[in-house]
């Protein structure tokens, strides 16, 4: 059987990284970071786990990889992000859209996925 381990994600400062997405995902360093690298684990123990690697280059201009990040209060959870250093990003939303995208302090994109009550109730 075969499993995600990790999500991989591109950080131009490795230390900046663990500090946003420790913050923003109640993550912890599985072990001492090295300064090019870290692996993040959930402090409950279970869940995915994300490596923060250094990129030498800006990493919003061709993203192959983001996250979804499920919140039952989207505007509160985005606000709390944006004031962790995420920023809104510039987005062709359609219509009905129950997501918003952001950037972390990277320039990485990632999604907050409205998930609460009022994402099932009908428009």
């Amino acid at each position: 059987m075969i499993r995600i381990g990790s999500v991989v994600w591109g950080v131009r400062d490795v230390q900046r990284g663990i500090a946003f997405w420790t913050a923003v995902l109640g993550y912890e360093p599985v072990y001492e970071p090295d300064t090019d690298w870290a692996l993040l684990a959930p402090v409950a123990g279970h869940g995915p786990r994300l490596a923060l690697k250094e990129v030498g280059t800006e990493t919003n201009r061709s993203p192959h990889h983001h996250l979804d990040l499920y919140a039952d209060d989207q505007k509160a959870e985005v606000a709390r992000l944006i004031g962790l250093g995420a920023s809104e990003v510039e987005w062709d939303y359609e219509d009905g859209a129950d997501y918003v995208v952001l950037a972390d302090p990277d320039g990485n994109r990632f999604c907050v996925v409205a998930a609460g009550p009022a994402a099932r109730e009908p428009a």
